[in-house]
């Protein structure tokens, strides 16, 4: 069966206990609830991985399955200098839409760099928990 995987990468289980103003009062658990109410027809798989290793593990697992329709991926602080990652969103076949709640362009500016942007099929940033809908409308799209 088709599917897509929301894979959320470090501190992202904090949501709705870490800075609240940022990222809002929703936990990841709220998040993919209401993923899971908007869409019930994408199938969707939920992942959370603190550690790099594990996250490249689940985006070969989920890249090169062939029910897997794209992976809607919140690399976390990964995001501005994990070339390993970078190289495993390369590899694989399946699209990857980087997702990050807060606009990354208007904070620190560490975060204005994305490594892994440059092999993602698309960027979606600023929109809050919204951002994960997003993602999913414009892989069900593809």
């Amino acid at each position: 069966m088709a599917y897509i995987l929301i894979l959320n990468g470090p501190n992202l289980n904090l949501l709705g206990r870490r800075e609240p103003e940022i990222y809002g009062s929703q936990t990841l658990s709220d998040i993919n609830d209401s993923l899971k109410s908007a869409f019930p027809e994408a199938g969707l798989r939920f992942a959370q991985h603190n550690g790099e290793g594990e996250l490249i593990e689940a985006l070969h697992t989920a890249g090169f399955d062939p029910d897997c329709r794209g992976i809607a991926f919140n690399a976390g602080a990964f995001t501005h200098y994990s070339y390993a990652i970078a190289d495993a969103i390369a590899a694989i076949p399946a699209p990857v839409v980087e997702v990050h709640m807060s606009n990354v362009h208007a904070r620190e500016e560490f975060r204005h760099t994305s490594v892994i942007a440059p092999v993602c099929r698309g960027t979606i940033a600023g929109f809050g928990a919204n951002s994960y809908h997003l993602a999913v409308a414009a892989i069900l799209a593809l």
